[in-house]
């Protein structure tokens, strides 16, 4: 059971909320904070202008609102904001948008009732999803349109994910014997005006970001198994000298990933020792790049994670709304904390750096495929008769047009603002499509490693290299191949890029923390 306002969450609690089933409950001490937050707002308030509780919104916030029509401006509110388009988010990473918004309600600054944390916990422990939309949220005055659509369902409107498909709010609510959430003063604008969405979807592809780069880091060794490299690229002489921390620690794991290879080679046994007659050396005196520097790419990747992960921790961990309810020192206070900057620039950051472990893994993937640069394996790792089997040639095309589709997506939304809301937003974070584009080239790096990692165990067959690799290597060997088969006749190849791609999303490697 993970716990919820006690303590700040971590990459780890959202992990086993997300992908262990693990169930929430909250801290009770910080449970009463919330109550009496509201129950301070609610006396506070009275005779006062305090903006979203008897003011309208945005542009329109001179407008007094009476006391009589203050409940129905926070439903007009979230029903006219659930305004989104497009396709919808996928269940898990609503789920983790609703951890973060529950998290931050859970602190204490927000002026809800206790009833709307209450059932943000059962919409998250029953697996019950609202239906958001990628499109609609500039990431300013928070997530405004996606969070809208959570609002919408917690007062029983709208379509909940449940039992596998869409159904309608109130059903779901019937079956699991809920009651909607009734608006007691700004509930309406506690829910929709913060960070969560983008930070929910962060959460996620942080959370993949680590795992794609241990496997990276797994199909990089093994490549440089296959073709028998030297070891002194990732030695701990040569790195050592480069005086970055993820440089190091990359060229550290792959020692230790090759440490038990048979085919890794010193240089000094092939080039050192041996008197080399002028004229053509039939060793490579040095890999291609892709293969020589992998501790010198991956490494910015590992600590552009590292801030990644530190920044959206601090998020989901922070008061995100506005205003912010200060019983403690007895004010209201206005401003920007739904701003989503912070997270708008990481994701990009980490969008950039994980197109360019695409990048790694495409050139790496074409040094396997083309035998005029490797001279050791055969055209497209092909071990069907060439000229009549067409090898895995097609899967290129996949991988290359995959890492271009991730080099167009790396351009950043963080410098993309474009003012709204009749100017009142003036200056915007685009958070969300960053979020959600950085979603989409981490799924797209998952598809061209899972192309190389088929390829590698092409090639692995081709040279009888089973017996020879790393004991990490040979473990990766076979489990992949209980699943892809060895191909000599052509065949279609698509069904097992997936199924490598959920292998690869299901296991966590962990390797690199």
């Amino acid at each position: 059971m993970i716990i919820l306002g006690g303590k700040n969450l971590n990459l780890d609690d959202f992990y086993k909320i997300l992908f262990e089933g693990e169930k929430i409950d909250l801290d009770k001490e910080a449970l009463k904070k919330v109550q009496q937050n509201f129950e301070f707002l609610d006396d506070f308030s009275k005779n006062k202008v305090i903006y979203g509780i008897n003011t309208c919104f945005g542009p329109m916030a001179q407008y007094k609102i009476s006391d009589e029509d203050q409940t129905a401006l926070q439903y007009n509110l979230i029903r006219s904001h659930a305004a989104g388009s497009g396709n919808t988010i996928p269940p898990i990473y609503v789920k983790a948008l609703m951890i973060a918004r529950l998290n931050t309600f859970m602190r204490g600054y927000s002026g809800v009732h206790q009833d709307a944390v209450l059932l943000l916990k059962e919409f998250i422990n029953k697996d019950l999803y609202p239906k958001i939309f990628e499109h609609g949220g500039v990431g300013a005055s928070g997530d405004l349109v996606q969070l809208s659509h959570l609002a919408l369902n917690l007062i029983g409107e709208g379509e909940i994910f449940f039992e596998g498909q869409f159904q309608p709010a109130a059903e779901v609510f019937k079956k699991n014997k809920l009651t909607p959430l009734k608006v007691y003063l700004r509930e309406g604008l506690a829910l929709i005006n913060g960070t969560s969405c983008m930070s929910g979807i962060g959460i996620i592809n942080l959370i993949h970001s680590k795992n794609l780069l241990n496997w990276a880091v797994m199909s990089s060794s093994m490549i440089n198994e296959v073709v028998e490299s030297y070891d002194d690229h990732f030695s701990k002489e040569l790195n050592q000298v480069k005086l970055h921390e993820g440089q190091n620690l990359i060229a550290a794991e792959m020692r230790k990933m090759v440490q038990t290879s048979k085919l890794i080679k010193k240089r000094s046994d092939h080039l050192y020792n041996n008197h080399v007659n002028v004229g053509i050396i039939k060793d490579k005196v040095q890999e291609y790049y892709s293969l020589r520097c992998v501790p010198q790419v991956l490494g910015p990747v590992y600590e552009t994670i590292q801030n990644v992960e530190k920044v959206l921790i601090n998020e989901v961990n922070s008061v995100n709304d506005n205003p912010i309810i200060d019983s403690e020192n007895i004010d209201v206070f206005h401003g920007g904390n739904f701003h989503g900057d912070y997270v708008s620039l990481e994701m990009d950051k980490l969008k950039i750096v994980i197109t360019k472990m695409s990048m790694l893994i495409e050139r790496q993937l074409n040094y396997l495929y083309n035998n005029k640069l490797n001279e050791k394996f055969p055209p497209f790792a092909n071990l069907g008769i060439l000229g009549l089997n067409l090898g895995l040639q097609a899967a290129q095309f996949t991988a290359t047009s995959t890492t271009a589709e991730n080099q167009m997506l790396s351009n950043p939304m963080y410098v993309h603002s474009i003012p709204n809301n009749g100017d009142n937003q003036d200056i915007v974070s685009m958070g969300t499509n960053a979020a959600l584009i950085t979603k989409k080239v981490v799924e797209n790096t998952f598809e061209v490693l899972s192309i190389k990692f088929i390829s590698l165990l092409q090639i692995v067959d081709f040279m009888s290299f089973k017996d020879k690799l790393s004991d990490s290597a040979k473990e990766v060997y076979d489990e992949m191949r209980s699943i892809v088969p060895k191909f000599v006749e052509d065949a279609p190849i698509y069904p097992h890029i997936e199924n490598i791609k959920q292998y690869l999303l299901k296991n966590k490697l962990n390797r690199i923390k």
